[in-house]
């Protein structure tokens, strides 16, 4: 009853400080609902039929019909980017997730640490939805990876990316991966919607191009429909959103040994939170056409 209490206290707040919007004029806050008792992967149904597609078979890492978060990372030029620019691995990651193992490493700063701790104890693993670890140990088998694709008219719509802790089975991420237009600008950004008790949570990020081949991904300040983070109520009655001061920056690359890499860094505002670093292994059988590709998109 507490815990739920406090669900309910924390959607309060987003309808009082926050603004009403009308999900038909602002379809980038659109997405899934979550269950006030468990989130996990049950909400993937009802989230098909609301945008009229099919939920596809799964992808997993031994699947040899890997399943990409994006239909093809290109959906995401503009001026200023190109997808042909990224090394064959880092964009092969975005278009065949499944395909990769995932290791990772996580710090925490010490003073959210205790915030981190508070938030799985009484939320996250409850709702098995946004429970990040807390000490590498709990990462020390990795994390399991799985997309399931959603697909109306033949195309990609949508992902659901569910990742657990391979020693436990315990739900870290669940969420739902895609394109979608800025309000402002009208340029692509990747937007990832992590379902919630009655809400979701809405991250778009803007992508960005590095001169070795990596790419940036950055929810930073800025005003509304900018790319940053957006809590939202969905109710019957109405719905509600606010934007908060979770800013994020992805930084996935090839290192100097040719191991594909991911720097995960979540700040609060301008305070340092954690990082998450991942180690992305392909299996032996994809790694020469994946290979190939790098080498055609360089010469």
């Amino acid at each position: 009853m507490l815990t739920r209490g406090m669900d309910g206290a924390t959607r309060t707040w987003v309808r009082v400080t926050g603004r009403r919007v009308d999900l038909s004029a602002t379809p980038w806050l659109q997405g899934p609902v979550g269950d006030v008792d468990r989130v996990g992967d049950a909400w993937l149904p009802a989230e098909a039929d609301r945008l009229g597609a099919e939920v596809a078979g799964p992808g997993g890492g031994d699947d040899a019909g890997a399943r990409g978060l994006l239909r093809s990372v290109a959906d995401l030029d503009r001026p200023g980017f190109a997808a042909g620019a990224l090394a064959g691995r880092v964009r092969g990651f975005y278009e065949r997730t499944s395909g990769w193992r995932l290791d990772a490493w996580v710090g925490w700063v010490p003073w959210a640490w205790p915030f981190g701790w508070a938030v799985a104890a009484l939320f996250a693993r409850r709702l098995d939805q946004l429970a990040l670890p807390m000490r590498s140990l709990d990462l020390a088998h990795g994390m399991s990876s799985t997309v399931t694709p959603l697909v109306r008219d033949g195309a990609q719509v949508g992902a659901l990316w569910l990742r657990r802790l391979r020693a436990t089975g315990r739900i870290v991420f669940s969420g739902l991966y895609g394109v979608v237009r800025l309000p402002g600008s009208g340029e692509p950004a990747v937007r990832v919607t992590f379902p919630l008790p009655r809400g979701r949570l809405v991250v778009l990020l803007r992508p960005t191009a590095t001169p070795d081949g990596g790419l940036v991904l950055t929810s930073g300040a800025g005003r509304w429909g900018d790319p940053g983070a957006y809590l939202v109520v969905d109710r019957p009655g109405g719905c509600w959103a606010r934007r908060i001061p979770v800013h994020e920056r992805f930084h996935v690359f090839v290192d100097p040994e040719g191991v594909l890499r991911t720097d995960h860094d979540l700040r609060l505002g301008a305070l340092p939170v954690l990082r998450l670093h991942y180690r992305l292994t392909e299996p032996a059988g994809q790694e020469p056409a994946v290979r190939a590709g790098e080498a055609a998109a360089g010469a």
